[in-house]
């Protein structure tokens, strides 16, 4: 065993013991922001919450790591509480990706499971409804210009792929790939950095404006958004092997890299906002340091290292500085950001950032499965 397994080893054995108490403690209820040191229930504050698939997916990723039926027994009820969800409809947009590719679809990989299935699907279809076929992209969100775009789509797309492939139609994938191109097109700079929102023409996809989103600024760069890119691009790839997709999750890796460098590989949530004040956003290196993990897969032998080092430098440092293993308290991984100028939630344990944790480390130890 490598050291950096032995490394991984130990901390996948922290996140048992946190994630075992956190499930216990929870029930059904679906977390997102610990507040005063324990979640509180997003199914009822807003069961159409974008996040809400989260905690079900890092359940599957830990039963799937260790056996374990608490983790099954949870991500099962938090899937069906999501039927709520599709109920109320209006409130979903373009995360549908997120919320049922992480409990559903990972249900239905892992157990064969048919009413996952259906719920995958529907997600699925919903998602499609929101393609614009004179522009060629998935329009995000449901307020503001109709032509709007968030680089976040990316990480949604994958759901695509997977109910192109279960009933074997390609129009899905065609879907995927259309919006895929058009953000590579739109979203992405040429030096790797990405813009967070564009707004296209509704009637001839023409790129109209790229506002500044959850970034500093217009013409910034949001971390968490070189993040949805660098992985989405890759997971693109994964699923359809065009190899545009690999090249621009590449040269969106080495932005992302030189940045990260900058800071002891922890992310700030902007890199070209001011020095001060510096603003860390944890959930950014954590799935950067996923799609990096994923990328070595699908490169030269002899590139493979130069991604793997980069993620393991941003896990290690992660774990080393921003971690509660304090089994009476929830969320593990602190200073999570959801945006620049939010001042709520700034430097706080996020859902996601622990889904990425688990992620990366049941990949760094061979104990995964494709959960996008």
């Amino acid at each position: 065993m490598t050291e950096v397994e032995i490394w991984a080893k130990q901390v996948l054995s922290q996140l048992d013991l946190k994630l075992t108490a956190e499930a216990q403690r929870l029930g059904n209820q679906i977390p997102y922001i610990p507040e005063n040191g324990h979640y509180v229930d997003m199914g009822k504050r807003d069961i159409t919450w974008w996040t809400n698939g989260f905690w079900a997916g890092t359940l599957w990723l830990m039963y799937h790591a260790t056996g374990k039926s608490l983790y099954r027994q949870t991500a099962e009820a938090n899937e069906a509480r999501l039927d709520q969800a599709f109920d109320k409809y209006t409130g979903l947009h373009h995360d549908v990706g997120f919320m049922w590719n992480l409990s559903a679809v990972a249900d239905y990989r892992l157990t064969g499971n048919e009413r996952s299935k259906a719920r995958g699907l529907h997600a699925a279809h919903l998602l499609a409804g929101r393609y614009n076929p004179r522009g060629h992209f998935i329009r995000s969100w449901n307020h503001g210009n109709p032509g709007g775009v968030i680089v976040d789509s990316m990480l949604n797309i994958p759901l695509l792929y997977w109910a192109s492939e279960t009933l074997n139609d390609p129009r899905l994938t065609y879907i995927a790939e259309e919006h895929a191109d058009t953000v590579m097109q739109h979203v992405v700079r040429p030096d790797g950095s990405v813009n967070h929102i564009v707004i296209l023409d509704p009637a001839t996809g023409a790129l109209l404006e790229t506002p500044g989103g959850q970034g500093y600024a217009p013409g910034s760069a949001w971390s968490r958004g070189q993040a949805w890119a660098l992985y989405g691009f890759t997971l693109s790839y994964a699923h359809t092997k065009k190899v545009a997709y690999l090249e621009t999750a590449k040269r969106i890796a080495a932005y992302f890299i030189a940045m990260v460098s900058q800071h002891g590989h922890i992310s700030i949530v902007d890199f070209r906002a001011p020095e001060q004040p510096e603003i860390i956003d944890t959930s950014a290196g954590l799935c950067a340091a996923c799609g990096l993990l994923e990328i070595a897969k699908w490169v030269p032998i002899h590139e493979q290292q130069f991604y793997r080092k980069a993620a393991i430098q941003i896990l290690k440092a992660t774990v080393a500085q921003y971690t509660d293993w304090d089994l009476k308290t929830d969320g593990i991984v602190q200073c999570g950001t959801g945006a620049y100028h939010d001042q709520t939630n700034r430097e706080v344990p996020l859902i996601y950032s622990d889904f990425y944790l688990v992620e990366a480390i049941v990949r760094l130890l061979g104990k995964d499965f494709l959960i996008w």
